[in-house]
């Protein structure tokens, strides 16, 4: 059950195998269910840890931070992240910033920033000054 999960050192690789975690955390519920032998010991055949077997995915469910986003993005058109980002926080939702602004991005609301436009040096003349009164 074992020999497929790691390579024989015989043939020269003696790096670990890299195997799923999927696999490993399989391997190992298999173990204790079997044979008599405990969760640790079944992580330690497996060569995993016992954080990995108990560790769940945590799939991101960002439908509320879509909602929000879009009901202040009705009423205020032209704010940037920060300002989408404030009026969260007193909303009282502590999301991190960072998964916001990704929901931010994949809602393309991200906005075009507009640069002052360049004034460029006009070239100076002389004035040309009358040699007369009422010359012009």
């Amino acid at each position: 059950m074992f020999a497929e999960l790691k390579t024989p050192a015989s043939e020269g690789n003696h790096k670990k195998a890299i195997v799923p975690t999927q696999a490993c955390k399989a391997c190992a519920v298999q173990l204790p269910e079997n044979h008599s032998v405990t969760m640790a010991m079944s992580c330690a055949i497996v060569d995993s840890s016992r954080c990995a077997y108990y560790y769940q995915l945590k799939l991101p469910d960002d439908s509320v931070i879509v909602s929000v986003l879009s009901a202040i993005t009705d009423r205020h058109l032209h704010w940037g992240f920060p300002k989408y980002f404030n009026r969260i926080r007193k909303l009282g939702y502590n999301w991190n910033h960072k998964r916001v602004h990704r929901i931010y991005c994949q809602l393309k609301l991200n906005l075009r920033v507009k640069r002052k436009q360049r004034i460029f040096a006009r070239s100076t003349e002389n004035l040309s000054v009358p040699n007369k009164l009422g010359e012009c």
